[in-house]
């Protein structure tokens, strides 16, 4: 039996397809424990299992809204990510200590967890849960990679190993990626080991809502129409009002081929009206109702694309910022949906988008590709396997006590 320890940040999107994993190394009689704040981990991990609070920084949707490219990104990392790391770095460090872990399992963007185990001298494994770092910068530029390069080396001069040279965001013994290539294309070189895994979906919690407390009668009903589920990040619906509204127009003007359920969590789109082809909730079952929706339209977040994609269901994707517009771009290059631009589009270009992913049958195509190359590299079970397979391998070579 062995112990792995998981360091996450407050994002849910992060959390979820680790905690399948998790569930899955517990089932195997393995000793599973967290790092994390605790009030973001309530519902999305098992309840029984030992969480290490770590203190947080400012919510990442306190950042400004209206920075695209390398500003964006420079601002989530200035202000949400490296202050994370300085936050979290006592917890996890306690954490280790404490529980005696054989492996960390840390979050790539959550380098705090990286920089302790190399200062501490214990092994750890990176969960890449969005692969746009694995992509490269975004906005790929030399100065960007320079700026993020010295940004990770101050953050390892203070929490880390200064004499370590690898980038802390990909373990040099194996950077797990719940991902496909035929999603992501060829990795980037450079990455050290790297193991595609594909998203791990079977035993995450869809704490979204009950799926008992759902209105599956309406959804159920067949009446030639296809089913379509618009539903972007909670961050951003407020932001994306205009977006939002836009949706719900471009799918009242095809009521005679299209139903929408659409999840408004902030109400932004005031009373529901009495539309016989919308279904307007403030939050769904995701996972149960992509099993019978035919197109998503949402902000190109990582967990909602491979959760569509995962049942086969093409795409309409609007990016905002982070790494929405890299999954875009994955999506776009894989056949399995078409890209509009969230700032400037109207309800007819959302509309055209939707008829072009419906009415051409390359999209849902592509898109079932993709779910079977998903559902071959095995999610949860296979993960966990290579984190069994490496514990073992340190166990039976044990590191020469912590160095603090």
């Amino acid at each position: 039996m062995s112990r792995f320890l998981f360091v996450v940040p407050p994002l849910a999107g992060h959390v979820n397809p680790v905690s399948a994993v998790a569930a899955e190394l517990a089932g195997r009689e393995h000793e599973v424990a967290w790092a994390g704040q605790p009030a973001a981990l309530e519902g999305l991990v098992a309840a029984d299992t030992p969480v290490f609070p770590c203190a947080g920084a400012p919510g990442i949707d306190d950042m400004p809204r209206d920075l695209r490219g390398t500003a964006a990104l420079k601002c989530q990392w200035d202000d949400f990510f490296a202050p994370l790391a300085y936050a979290m770095a006592p917890g996890v460090t306690a954490a280790v200590l404490e529980f005696g872990p054989d492996l960390l399992v840390v979050d790539q963007q959550t380098v705090a967890g990286a920089l302790v185990a190399e200062r501490l001298g214990v092994p750890y494994v990176t969960s890449s849960t969005t692969s746009a770092e694995l992509s490269g910068s975004p906005v790929d530029t030399p100065q960007f990679d320079q700026w993020i390069a010295d940004l990770l080396d101050g953050l390892r001069l203070r929490l880390g190993d200064p004499s370590a040279r690898y980038d802390p965001r990909f373990s040099p013994r194996l950077t797990l990626v719940f991902s496909t290539t035929e999603l992501t294309g060829p990795q980037a070189p450079d990455r050290g080991p790297v193991c595609f895994v594909g998203p791990a979906l079977g035993q995450a919690p869809d704490a979204r809502i009950e799926a008992a407390d759902f209105p599956w009668g309406w959804v159920d009903r067949d009446d030639g129409r296809a089913l379509v589920l618009v539903s972007l990040d909670t961050g951003d619906t407020t932001v994306g009002a205009h977006f939002l509204a836009q949706c719900v127009d471009g799918v009242r003007a095809r009521s005679h081929v299209l139903r929408a359920v659409v999840v408004d969590p902030d109400g932004v789109l005031g009373p529901p009206r009495d539309d016989d082809n919308l279904l307007i909730c403030p939050a769904v079952p995701q996972l149960a109702l992509l099993a019978r929706t035919d197109a998503v339209v949402c902000h190109a977040g990582h967990s909602t694309v491979t959760e569509a994609l995962w049942h086969g269901v093409p795409l309409v994707v609007a990016p905002v910022r982070g790494d929405q517009p890299v999954v875009a771009a994955q999506v776009t290059a894989a056949g399995a949906g078409v890209r509009v631009r969230f700032g400037r589009t109207d309800a007819k270009a959302v509309g055209s988008a939707l008829d072009v992913v419906l009415g051409q049958p390359r999209f849902a195509a592509a898109a079932r590709r993709v779910s079977h190359s998903f559902r071959e590299a095995g999610g949860a079970p296979t993960a966990a396997a290579h984190l069994e397979e490496l514990a073992i391998a340190d166990q039976e070579n044990p590191r020469q006590g912590l160095q603090i």
